[in-house]
């Protein structure tokens, strides 16, 4: 059974639709991608997922439980963990005091302990840099703080959105690194990016969206053999090949 299920949903603000009959899976124990340009729906189908903008059509399922519309609260307690664009840490908390708040609905210190060794062991910079305010990392170290955080409640799926964006080279590396890793922990990652090259080379299964709706899908290697997505993504013409 998929670990989550979209299907036919259409989201709209105001009177527009930004999804327009959406439907995918994320197979358990995978790392699944959504590709497209800016403005395809990529974000909206997150902020679907966790009800921060309401779908007005269709179902979202989550471990065979319809989740539409229930309250982001409950649907982030149900084991849905989410890594926002831009990385939002709280500059005048330290590095370990935004780690901690992801973990607020944890009432075991002992558990929270625990969680904050398996991201320092993931993230052996941010123990070096616990008691430092998060607002005087770098853009890297502060995509390293999101990233713990939303490992801190200890997810059955993590959503992550746009990771390497405004990342040096270096640090886009490492956090792809970093999601191979959680993969090999046992967190579903359904994993929104721009970045293709770097997405299908770690993902088992991948979705393109452009204008709303689902124009591909398929397998990494299906994926890059598509004619479509070659052209407008590895800026291939077809017709010469």
């Amino acid at each position: 059974m998929a670990q989550l299920t979209i299907e036919n949903v259409y989201t709209a603000y105001d009177r527009a639709d930004v999804l327009s009959g959406i439907s995918l899976t994320v197979e358990p124990g995978t790392i699944t991608c959504l590709m497209g340009s800016n403005g395809s729906g990529k974000t909206t189908l997150i902020r679907s997922i966790l009800a921060l903008t309401l779908p007005r059509q269709g179902r979202i399922i989550f471990d065979g439980i319809d989740i539409t519309g229930v309250p982001t609260h409950r649907i982030i307690n149900a084991g849905i963990a989410c890594i926002p664009e831009g990385r939002k840490v709280f500059p005048k908390l330290t590095v370990e005091e935004n780690l901690e708040l992801g973990a607020f609905t944890e009432k075991s210190q002992k558990v929270v302990r625990q969680r904050l060794a398996n991201v320092y062991k993931i993230f052996p910079r941010l123990l070096e840099r616990r008691t430092q305010r998060a607002g005087l990392m770098s853009g890297g170290e502060q995509a390293m703080i999101s990233i713990g955080r939303g490992m801190m409640c200890a997810p059955k799926l993590l959503l992550i959105d746009e990771p390497s964006l405004g990342l040096s080279p270096h640090f886009v590396s490492e956090c792809f690194r970093v999601i191979q890793l959680i993969k090999k922990q046992g967190v579903t990652v359904f994993l929104v990016e721009q970045n293709v090259h770097q997405s299908l080379d770690i993902s088992d299964y991948g979705y393109v969206l452009s204008q709303g709706r689902v124009v591909a899908a398929g397998t990494n290697s299906e994926l890059i053999s598509n004619p479509e997505v070659r052209q407008a993504y590895f800026g291939e013409n077809p017709s010469s090949r």
